[in-house]
């Protein structure tokens, strides 16, 4: 099946103009053929510790917005959004949507506490995969990408990890380290969608990547937006782990510290 990136620009804390600005380009990946479209993470408002003016509830504008492309293209779509919780913190919460409406979510783990994110959004406690179209697929957002040992849980039953982003440009080496590491040790698919531009005076280079399970790039951005397109299959997860059994001896248990 093929996978669509959308390496985008936002328009700061503006939920209704970036998503008007989404809508040719999910028109075009959807024209190319992709089944699942990613966007990337607070995909509507970029990346801001106000959740008190930019927090929407579960069905607010932009997920309605995503079910709304899902259904008039006929596709799976992706990205995460400020989300009001009633009678609890906000959370940075990913939506799914299937053409046929299904509603996915999945809320970040862990908050980037060097942002100071943990102060104004609640981490998540559960992981989320779905079977789309019979690959695998489960959803991580951001700094989770930073934590291996919760791609290793997933690993078993995931074809492909889709990590949302907004990752700054000033670290975007450890952007592009951790996504190839993360397909290589998984041996599984990676698409990692960063935004570009700026919001809050922070910029962001995009470098968003469609990875196999080996580590070769199928797809990859630069600086500004563009639509990455590739073909990705579960039958390639299953034929590289049998090849490489690398998997199969991660240690199962855990060693005594001296």
């Amino acid at each position: 099946m093929k996978v669509a990136a959308i390496q985008h620009d936002i328009v700061w804390e503006d939920s209704i103009s970036t998503c008007d600005r989404l809508r040719p380009q999910i028109a075009a990946a959807a024209g190319a053929g992709a089944r699942l479209v990613v966007l990337s993470e607070m995909f509507n408002v970029g990346f801001t510790m106000a959740p008190e003016r930019v927090a929407q509830a579960d069905d607010g504008h932009a997920s309605t917005f995503l079910a709304e492309m899902a259904s008039t293209h006929g596709i799976w779509i992706c990205g995460s959004v400020p989300t009001a919780v009633p009678e609890s913190h906000p959370v940075n919460r990913l939506h799914l949507y299937s053409p046929g409406g299904d509603h996915h979510r999945y809320d970040k783990i862990h908050p980037f506490s060097f942002a100071g994110e943990h102060e104004h959004y609640k981490a998540g406690t559960q992981f989320l995969t779905v079977d789309i179209e019979g690959l695998r697929t489960s959803f991580l957002i951001c700094y989770d990408l930073r934590f291996a040992d919760e791609f290793w849980q997933l690993a078993p039953t995931t074809d492909c990890f889709v990590i949302p982003a907004n990752w700054p440009e000033v670290r975007r080496h450890h952007w592009q380290s951790l996504l190839m590491s993360r397909a290589i040790e998984n041996q599984a698919y990676v698409i990692g969608v960063n935004r570009v531009g700026e919001g809050d005076g922070i910029s962001y280079s995009g470098d968003s990547r469609i990875i196999d399970p080996l580590g070769e790039i199928l797809a990859g951005g630069a600086r500004t937006e563009a639509l990455l397109i590739a073909e990705v299959s579960p039958e390639t997860v299953h034929a590289v782990r049998t090849r490489f059994r690398f998997m199969q001896d991660r240690r199962t248990h855990s060693l005594q510290l001296p």
